[in-house]
C-alpha cells in the first residue's frame, strides 16, 4: 500500500480544499461522505469515503494536528492539518480498478494497459480472466500468392471467438533451398468464466488449421 502524507500550517477548511482536490480528480458527480475517526497526534480526526461500486471506501484521513506538535515547529498560535491520501484507493476510482489486490499483479493484461503516451490520456481498466490459458501452436507454408496476415487473425477469431485472448507471431522461416516461408503462431486460449482443458480446445484449433488451408491455400505443417 502507498500513502501520501502531508502537514499544513492553514487559514481555511481543510475538508473543503480536499473535497475540492477529489472533485478535481474525478469530477464533480462523486458522492463523498465525511466519518469521525481517530489517528495518532491528531484531533479531531476525519475520513472520506467515496461511493465505488455499490459500497463506500475511504480513500483518505486527515485531522487537525495536536498543537503541542505545531508548538514545537515554531508555529504558535497556528493550527496546524494533517492529512494522508491513499494512493491505490484513489487509483481504483480514478481507472475503475475493483479489487486493489490487482496492483500487486505482474500479469501483462494488467500491466500493459497503463503503458500510455501521455499522463493525462483517459484509462478505463478492462477485466481480463483469472483461469489458466491453454496455447496452441499453428505452424504453415505461405502461400506463393500474397498472403495477409490481418485476414489471418480474423479468421481465428471468427473461429475461437472470445476464447481467443491473444495471436503472436512466433518463428519466421525461410527454407534455404526453395526459399519457402513458414510463420509459427501462438495462439493462446482462454475462458473468461471457467478453466479450459486441451481436450474443449482441440475442436477449435483444427477447425482454425482446416479454414486457413481452404481460406488461405497454404500448407500446413501440422
Amino acid at each position: 500500500m502507498h500513502t501520501m502524507e502531508a502537514a499544513k500550517l492553514m487559514e481555511y477548511n481543510l475538508k473543503m480544499t480536499l473535497t475540492k482536490l477529489v472533485a478535481h480528480l474525478f469530477g464533480d458527480g462523486l458522492k463523498i461522505r465525511w466519518v469521525d475517526c481517530y489517528f495518532p497526534f491528531t484531533h479531531p480526526s476525519f475520513e472520506m469515503e467515496i461511493y465505488f461500486q455499490g459500497e463506500w471506501m475511504e480513500v483518505l484521513g486527515c485531522g487537525i494536528m495536536e498543537q503541542q506538535l505545531v508548538n514545537s515547529a515554531g508555529a504558535e498560535n497556528k493550527i496546524g492539518w494533517a492529512f494522508g491520501l491513499g494512493l491505490e484507493r484513489l487509483a481504483m476510482i480514478l481507472y475503475r480498478i475493483p479489487d486493489i489486490r490487482i496492483f500487486w499483479s505482474q500479469d501483462e493484461r494488467f500491466l500493459k494497459q497503463f503503458n500510455v503516451l501521455h499522463i493525462d490520456q483517459s484509462i478505463y481498466f478492462q477485466p481480463f480472466s483469472k483461469y489458466p490459458p491453454v496455447i496452441n501452436d499453428i505452424s504453415f507454408w505461405l502461400p506463393s500468392e500474397k498472403y495477409c496476415e490481418n485476414d489471418f487473425y480474423d479468421l481465428i477469431r471468427s473461429i475461437g471467438g472470445d476464447m481467443v485472448e491473444e495471436v503472436k507471431l512466433i518463428d519466421v522461416f525461410t527454407h534455404p533451398k526453395t526459399k519457402r516461408v513458414s510463420h509459427c503462431y501462438k495462439i493462446t486460449y482462454r475462458h473468461f468464466e471457467k478453466t479450459l482443458t486441451q481436450k474443449e480446445i482441440t475442436n477449435i484449433h483444427q477447425a482454425i488449421q482446416k479454414s486457413v488451408v481452404q481460406e488461405f491455400g497454404v500448407d500446413g505443417r501440422f
